[in-house]
């Protein structure tokens, strides 16, 4: 097993906190090249209020949000980038499979496909019980964080 890291460990990587803090743990990975978190969807998440209070359903922008969040944990694991953000700098080819509901564990993946100097790109895949429930190709910028 690789990078492990619990929801403390995480936001000592990571800016986001409550209500964003989208990733509950790590469960593997490779600094710099990949990780896998899980996410554990609760009905007390603000969110579904009023998305959708008849049906609660897991926002997809959420989905990918969390998805970048790992990778975000991918890249700050690595020494030299401690200090750094990783901010979004574009999504592409999104795709939504199946909904995530209240009760769900989305289990997430991203893998760094490349670096040009400050950017980065990767793509995210989020399971639902091992079935897809979204994709998506992600591009971040790794910024001075002070």
């Amino acid at each position: 097993m690789g990078l492990q890291y619990n929801s403390n460990e995480i936001a000592a990587l990571l800016p986001h906190r409550f209500p964003f803090a989208l990733v509950d743990r790590v469960t593997d990975g490779e600094a710099g090249a990949w990780a896998t978190g899980i996410k554990c969807v609760s009905v007390g998440e603000q969110w579904f209020c009023g998305h959708f209070p008849q049906k609660h359903v897991l926002p997809g922008v959420l989905i990918i949000e969390a998805m970048a969040q790992v990778g975000g944990v991918a890249l700050m694991s690595l020494p030299e980038n401690r200090g750094k953000l990783a901010l979004f700098r574009g999504v592409k080819n999104a795709t939504f499979k199946q909904q995530v509901t209240p009760g769900d564990v989305l289990e997430m993946t991203c893998t760094i496909t490349g670096q040009k100097g400050p950017l980065v790109m990767g793509e995210g895949k989020a399971l639902v019980n091992g079935k897809t429930a979204a994709v998506a190709e992600m591009t971040f910028a790794l910024v001075d964080g002070n």
